[in-house]
C-alpha cells in the first residue's frame, strides 16, 4: 500500500508540475486577443481550451463583431489566462476585376499652383501676399460656397482689384484669407492662382456588395496630380470603360491601361478615402458572391488576381504574396505581391496603371486588392486586405454612403 501511495504522490507531482508548467507557458506564450470568423474555432493545441465568456456590448464599425471575455484552460481543468475573442461575421461580396471610369468633382476648389502676375508695375505675387499654399482647399469666396474653378475665375476677373474673402481647407483646419487680385498687362484682374475643381480617370472595381447595394474600388484614395493630396469628393460618377490597349511595363517605366468611357453608369461616387473609392450601385451586380478573408486568414505564397487588360474582360492570373505587413501597420499597403503568370508578365511585363483595385484571391476567398507597382520592378506592388476595405466600408457608409437616394 505504501508503494502506492508512493507512486500515485510521484505521478500527481509530475502532473502538478506540467500543469504549472502549462500554465507558465501559456501565459507567456497565448494571445491576449484573437479575431476569428463565426465559422471558426479557436485552436491552442491539444493542451490548451478556451471557454466562450459573457458577451461585451461595445461600439464597433458595423454590426457584424461580437466580441466575448473567454478563459483559456490547461487540459479544460486549470485556469492560464483571459482573453478577448472577437468573432466576426462572414461577409460575402462579388470579386470585379473589370475597368470602370472615374469622374470626380471636389468640394471646393483645390489650389495646384501659384504664379507670380505681370503687371505695369513689374511682378507680383498676390496669392503668396494673401498666404495661399498649393494644397489649399478654397470652400468659400466672399461668403459663398466654391463649386467649380470658373467661379473663382469670375469673381478674381471682377473684383476691380477689391479684396476677396476666401475660407480655405488647410490640412483639415479652417484659414481665412484675403485675396486682392491686380491688373495684369492684359487689361485683366489676375490673382495667380492656378485652381482644379474635378479629376477623371480609370482603374479597376475590387467588389460589389448588393446586399448593401455598394461598390469598392482602386484600394487607395484619387489623388490630385499636382499636390499629391486625396481630392475632396463633393460628387461624381462611376462609368463603365472600354480598355482599348496599354502600354507595358519595364524597369524604371511602369505601364498604363489605356481606356475610354461608356455611356453605360455604374454608380454615383460618394467617398474618395485613403483606402479606396466607395460608390452607390445603380442596379445590382448580380455576380457569384465569394467569402471575404479575415486579415488573419492571408498567408503567404500562391493567389491569383483577378484584372482587365484587353476586351476579353476579367480574367484570373497566378500571383504570389511575398511579405505580409502586421495589422498594427494603418496604412493601404498591407501585402506585397509578385505576378507569377507567365502570359501577364509578357503581355503587361507586369502590373500596369490602372490595375488599382483589381481583386486578389486566395483559397477562394477575396484576401485584398492592388494597390501600388514597384516602378523599378513592375512584377511586384502593393496590395491591401480586402477586410480593412470592408471596414473602411462599414465606417463610413452610414455616414456618407447613406446620403444615396
Amino acid at each position: 500500500m505504501k508503494r502506492f501511495f508512493k507512486a500515485a504522490s510521484a505521478v500527481m507531482f509530475i502532473i502538478c508540475i506540467a500543469l504549472f508548467s502549462a500554465v507558465a507557458y501559456g501565459t507567456e506564450t497565448l494571445p491576449d486577443e484573437i479575431s476569428i470568423s463565426e465559422d471558426e474555432t479557436p485552436n491552442f493545441g491539444n493542451i490548451f481550451y478556451f471557454e466562450k465568456g459573457e458577451q461585451v456590448q461595445t461600439a464597433a464599425t458595423g454590426s457584424r463583431n461580437i466580441e466575448y471575455k473567454s478563459r483559456i484552460m490547461a487540459l479544460k481543468v486549470v485556469p492560464v489566462k483571459d482573453i478577448k475573442i472577437n468573432i466576426t461575421k462572414r461577409r460575402y461580396v462579388a470579386p470585379g476585376g473589370d475597368v470602370f471610369g472615374i469622374k470626380l468633382y471636389t468640394k471646393g476648389v483645390i489650389v495646384v499652383g501659384i504664379d507670380s502676375v505681370t503687371c505695369a508695375s513689374g511682378s507680383v505675387d498676390p496669392a503668396v501676399t494673401a498666404g495661399l499654399k498649393c494644397g489649399d482647399i478654397i470652400t468659400h469666396i466672399n461668403g459663398n460656397a466654391a463649386t467649380s474653378s470658373q467661379q473663382m475665375t469670375d469673381a478674381v476677373e471682377s473684383s476691380d482689384g477689391n479684396p476677396l474673402h476666401l475660407k480655405v481647407d488647410r490640412n483639415g483646419e479652417t484659414v481665412e484669407v484675403y485675396l486682392r487680385p491686380v491688373m495684369s498687362v492684359n487689361g485683366k484682374y489676375k490673382a495667380g492662382l492656378w485652381v482644379r475643381d474635378s479629376s477623371a480617370g480609370i482603374g479597376t472595381i475590387t467588389y460589389y456588395d448588393d446586399e448593401t447595394g455598394i461598390f469598392a474600388g482602386l484600394g487607395h484614395g484619387v489623388c490630385d496630380v499636382d499636390t499629391g493630396k486625396i481630392m475632396p469628393l463633393d460628387n461624381g460618377e462611376a462609368v463603365r470603360a472600354k480598355v482599348n490597349g496599354f502600354y507595358k511595363s519595364s524597369a524604371g517605366n511602369p505601364g498604363e491601361l489605356c481606356g475610354s468611357f461608356t455611356d453605360v453608369a455604374l454608380g454615383s461616387l460618394r467617398v474618395n478615402h485613403e483606402m479606396g473609392v466607395y460608390g452607390t450601385l445603380l442596379r445590382p451586380s448580380g455576380a457569384k458572391v465569394v467569402p471575404v478573408a479575415l486579415e488573419s486568414e492571408v498567408k503567404l505564397g500562391k493567389a491569383q488576381v483577378i484584372t482587365t487588360i484587353d476586351d476579353s474582360g476579367p480574367q484570373y492570373y497566378d500571383i504570389e504574396i511575398i511579405k505580409i505587413y502586421p495589422s498594427t501597420d494603418l496604412s493601404a499597403r498591407n501585402m506585397i505581391i509578385k505576378i507569377t503568370d507567365p502570359v501577364l508578365l509578357e503581355k503587361t511585363g507586369g502590373i500596369l496603371q490602372g490595375m488599382s483595385g483589381s481583386p486578389i484571391v486566395q483559397d477562394s476567398m477575396l484576401v485584398g486588392a492592388v494597390t501600388h507597382v514597384f516602378v523599378n520592378s513592375p512584377d511586384q506592388g502593393y496590395a491591401i486586405f480586402a477586410e480593412r476595405m470592408l471596414e473602411t466600408m462599414d465606417s463610413l457608409k452610414s455616414k456618407d454612403l447613406a446620403k444615396a437616394s
